[in-house]
């Protein structure tokens, strides 16, 4: 079972106590790595590739905040604030997937009481931060296809990614024991950056591309 958080303390996560003198150990030469707890498994270990997607997404996360960061730079728009706060918000998100690599890297047995995770905490947050995106944004009434601009592109493949990992996940789930809140967290999370992607577009008041099943090529054969 995974070990609850304990909400009487001040700091519920503790401090990770990391020291990298060196990037290459060979150790996984062999195709093997080790959990938190150490334990030696298969780098393709659905485990591994869990939190592996996870920071892949993280890394996207990290082209999406720096897209922000020089599009608000270049900005002539009155609004580069809301981009800003947007920027923070991508900042905290990947701090908190961090937190979430952490637990899915730890067999539900190793796991500590204050080691760092996503909780309801994170889940509110993101709802609370599309239900503010949303109430300014335009009734979607077809699918919206990723571009316009790169920053809403960016977010579109962190938000692809994001439904990948989950998926990872939840294949983990079936073999193991998960902590719901990871499932919940990412499902909410991939929503999340859908809103951040109109919300961007709405920002730097660029149009979004709707999809019309008749600009296909076959349309033209269709008299379309």
């Amino acid at each position: 079972m995974v070990a609850p958080v304990d909400p009487d303390q001040s700091q519920a996560f503790y401090t990770p106590r990391v020291t990298i003198n060196r990037v290459y150990t060979k150790t996984g030469d062999a195709g093997k790595t080790r959990l938190v707890g150490g334990q030696q498994v298969d780098k393709d270990d659905i485990r591994i590739d869990s939190y592996g997607t996870v920071d892949e997404l993280n890394a996207f996360v990290g082209i999406a905040r720096q897209t922000l960061e020089e599009t608000v730079a270049a900005s002539t728009k009155q609004r580069p604030e809301a981009l800003g706060l947007l920027g923070d918000t991508l900042l905290r998100v990947q701090h908190e997937l961090f937190n979430l690599g952490s637990i899915l890297a730890t067999l539900p047995e190793d796991v500590h009481p204050r080691q760092p995770r996503v909780t309801e905490i994170e889940v509110a947050r993101l709802e609370e931060e599309m239900d503010h995106c949303q109430a300014v944004l335009p009734t979607l009434r077809s699918f919206v296809l990723p571009g316009g601009a790169r920053l809403n592109a960016d977010l579109h493949v962190c938000r692809t990614v994001c439904r990948r990992a989950e998926r990872k996940v939840v294949e983990l789930a079936r073999v193991s024991e998960v902590d719901p809140m990871a499932i919940q967290y990412l499902n909410r999370l991939s929503d999340a950056f859908f809103v951040w992607s109109r919300w961007a577009s709405h920002l730097l008041e660029v149009g979004e591309i709707l999809w019309d099943p008749n600009r296909a090529a076959s349309a033209d054969q269709r008299g379309g």
